[in-house]
């Protein structure tokens, strides 16, 4: 087990948010057009030399200060074939461009999310849209922040009032469009709204925001989701698994709510999927 104490979080934290400004700042310039990119599988999930580029800056920029650090990184991950094993060790868990398919279209709703985590424990998270200067960010016990102002959840815990964000995913299997559309049909009809944007991480930090009620999706991956659940957790929200169990990151499945009560009612209205492989 690393020992939590010997990791420095506020050297971390400063780090990271230097390197952020710097990898937001490639973004921002890129966004002003539209991007050439591919497919990572045959899908739709895509791939741009920027995703590439930010991911190299951001790790490169860790470890030159932390060299025993790990990394579990999206594009990392997809050029490995699958993601590396979450272990004890202090491990930055990181999507370079998170809504990339908002990007290639020069829509302004993406983001760069990173988080660190030691002994298995999210000790900081960051999610930073820079076309629209939006930064979100949380340390375990300090609470979350928007542009450096304190933030809380909404504490909406009816469904009937509430506005739910959840996304589409980067798949189209059979199987899973199925569910999504079926989730999509009883949140329409339950919920006070729903919003379809193109960012998991900007999603659950909306969730922090108090702009958005609960988030729910199947198909993410842990660097979609690591940030957004400290900054919901420490803006007073929950995180929890969409079947209404124990949140796990590495599962590909997640629900951010405001409340508690809010939480179980859409677990108990999900039709419920379960993404494989998982990420561990």
């Amino acid at each position: 087990m690393a020992e939590t104490a010997a990791v420095d979080l506020d050297k971390c934290f400063e780090v990271v948010n230097e390197l952020v400004n710097k990898a937001g700042a490639i973004i921002a310039r890129r966004n002003e057009t539209r991007q050439e990119f591919v497919c990572k599988q045959g899908d739709i999930d895509l791939v741009t030399e920027t995703d590439k580029e930010v991911e190299n800056l951001l790790m490169n920029g860790i470890k030159e200060q932390f060299p025993d650090h790990k990394f579990i990184g999206e594009e990392e991950s997809s050029a490995e074939g699958a993601p590396k094993k979450l272990t004890d060790a202090p491990t930055w868990i990181i999507d370079p461009v998170d809504g990339t398919m908002n990007f290639v279209h020069a829509f302004p709703h993406s983001c760069i999310s990173v988080g660190l985590v030691v002994n298995k424990v999210t000790e900081l998270g960051i999610v930073y849209n820079p076309m629209l200067q939006q930064r979100f960010t949380a340390r375990r016990g300090q609470g979350a922040f928007y542009n450096g102002k304190p933030i809380k959840v909404s504490g909406q815990k009816d469904l009937a009032k509430a506005l739910i964000t959840s996304e589409f995913g980067t798949t189209r299997d059979p199987e899973k469009m199925k569910v999504v559309n079926e989730n999509f049909q009883k949140m329409a009809a339950k919920a006070h709204g729903l919003r379809v944007l193109g960012s998991a991480a900007l999603n659950m930090s909306m969730v922090a925001l108090g702009a958005a009620d609960a988030n729910y999706e199947f198909g993410i991956h842990a660097w979609d989701v690591c940030a957004g659940d400290i900054i919901v957790r420490e803006a007073g929200g929950v995180v929890i698994d969409p079947a209404g169990g124990e949140f796990d990151m590495m599962s590909r499945r997640v629900l951010a709510a405001s409340s508690t009560e809010l939480a179980q009612e859409i677990a108990k209205t999900l039709t419920q999927f379960y993404p494989q492989p998982r990420d561990d």
